[in-house]
């Protein structure tokens, strides 16, 4: 952990990064997730500006999940931004009203459910060739240290009956696997987290340098996060993190399950109770 100076994320540092990785792109699916947040917003600005430059093209698909987040003005106000750019927003439909969240025990673990059927969904009825889909999703460096955060006190500090443990174990593959930022699974298709090495302090600085317009409506489930509530605490402190010191106490402290744990893993299984 380190005092933060919230440097903005380089959009030439992040290709150079990932350089062998866009180098791929040319001949493949490239299926975008887009929430409209920090997170996925800066990232389509930089897949947008790598496709120039390495000649590739994508599709960026949003569940609009919560339904009070995304009225039509809000989403015409952001699709209408990229739609300048040359990307069209795939808005989908998620069959459910707010409704069925508030009756949830729990409306964002109900919320990711949903969002997970339909990825499933779409890429079941869409997609031929797997081996030539690359899934972009966004997490962030902040999230990572949040799952970790929460699986020490959620898990190894508390006192919990065996009936949860399943649950909390699901819950732990779930989020270890978020620590990888490409996974080549085994029908042939990736999976890559873009953003995964970056604080969102610095997401957020490159957001506002580049004048990018992100939801401005606010999750009223979003106290039910833990790493909502962590992420106040982040700000609040000044401070940011280390990717690689993430990544190596989780594997050495969390016992953080080897990247072959889930490239192993058939795409039914994976899709719907994993990603």
């Amino acid at each position: 952990m380190e005092a933060s100076m919230d440097p903005a994320i380089e959009y030439h540092q992040w290709k150079e990064e990932y350089r062998s990785t866009l180098e791929t792109f040319s001949d493949k699916n490239v299926f975008m997730l887009f929430s409209g947040g920090k997170d996925s917003s800066l990232a389509m600005d930089f897949i947008l500006r790598a496709k120039k430059e390495f000649g590739f093209d994508f599709k960026a698909h949003a569940g609009a999940c919560p339904i009070h987040r995304y009225p039509d003005k809000e989403k015409k106000r952001i699709g209408s931004y990229w739609n300048k750019r040359g990307v069209n927003i795939i808005w989908h439909d998620m069959m459910e009203t707010d409704e069925y969240l508030e009756n949830a025990p729990n409306p964002c673990v109900a919320c990711q459910k949903l969002r997970k059927k339909l990825l499933k969904s779409s890429l079941t009825t869409s997609i031929e060739d797997w081996s030539r889909l690359f899934i972009i999703i966004n997490h962030s460096l902040w999230d990572i240290v949040s799952y970790s955060l929460e699986y020490i006190l959620g898990e190894l500090f508390s006192d919990f009956d065996h009936q949860a443990n399943s649950k909390k174990n699901q819950r732990f593959m779930q989020t270890a696997q978020r620590f990888y930022p490409l996974l080549k699974m085994k029908e042939g298709y990736t999976v890559f987290r873009p953003l995964i090495k970056y604080n969102s302090s610095s997401i957020k600085k490159g957001i506002t340098q580049a004048g990018i317009p992100t939801l401005s409506i606010s999750c009223k489930f979003k106290e039910f996060r833990p790493k909502r509530i962590l992420e106040k605490y982040y700000e609040k402190m000044g401070t940011r993190f280390n990717y690689k010191q993430v990544f190596d106490f989780a594997r050495r402290s969390l016992s953080l399950p080897d990247i072959t744990t889930y490239t192993s893993i058939d795409k039914d299984e994976y899709l719907l109770n994993l990603f």
